[in-house]
């Protein structure tokens, strides 16, 4: 595997998870993809813990989990990598304000600036309703099941041979509000991302899967 980190901002069903794990198994490196560092932290959760009990609440309404929690658990993550000398493809982080200035520091420091880049795909917040209300992923690894008409009929994962299942998450009401976050919260990363020398490699979403890709891997 590259020493390498290639990060993905996008609003919810731009087809970030999608297509960081398609370049992700291109190129040799591991995806990280934060939703499942936090539902993974969420399922195993002591049922006394007040505190990450009421997170989940918030996170299945929608909202953002407490940044400072999600950036904790999303460094031990990489630290790991790190250590073991693995890149990574990223999608889902760093998510807030907070998350890039305690995130890309690190990332920095364990990677190295030059070897981190950074797409953003861009979509519409009528696009994003439409394809968060029928896209599904498979049960045991969370592989993404994109919602076009060509995977429609899958019951089964391809890559693993699970059942699919549909995300609480993926409700319309609620992706509207996860549409409404973004643009609040995520977008001005971008900003901060730019002001702190990174070229932020801008990819159109509303286009088929394969287009999308092949405009990525123009940059890699």
């Amino acid at each position: 595997m590259s020493k390498q980190v290639i990060i993905f901002i996008a609003p919810p069903g731009a087809g970030k998870g999608t297509q960081a794990e398609l370049v992700a198994k291109k190129i040799g490196l591991e995806h990280i993809e934060t939703s499942n560092i936090i539902e993974e932290k969420f399922k195993n959760a002591d049922p006394k813990d007040g505190k990450l009990n009421e997170e989940k609440k918030r996170f299945l309404a929608g909202e953002l989990t407490d940044p400072v929690l999600v950036a904790e658990w999303f460094l031990e993550k990489v630290g790991d990598l790190a250590r073991r000398g693995v890149g990574m493809v990223l999608s889902g982080s760093p998510r807030t304000m907070y998350e890039g200035e305690t995130d890309m520091p690190e990332l920095e420091r364990l990677y190295g600036k030059e070897n981190i880049k950074i797409f953003y795909i861009s979509l519409s917040e009528e696009e994003s309703i439409k394809r968060n209300s029928s896209r599904r992923i498979c049960k045991k690894n969370r592989h993404p099941i994109p919602g076009f008409p060509q995977y429609r009929d899958l019951m089964t994962c391809p890559e693993d041979g699970s059942p699919i299942i549909r995300r609480e998450l993926d409700k319309p009401e609620i992706i509207k509000e996860r549409y409404r976050v973004y643009k609040a919260e995520t977008e001005p990363v971008l900003d901060y991302l730019k002001k702190n020398g990174y070229d932020v490699i801008t990819i159109e979403g509303e286009q088929p899967i394969e287009k999308v890709q092949e405009d990525i891997l123009k940059y890699l």
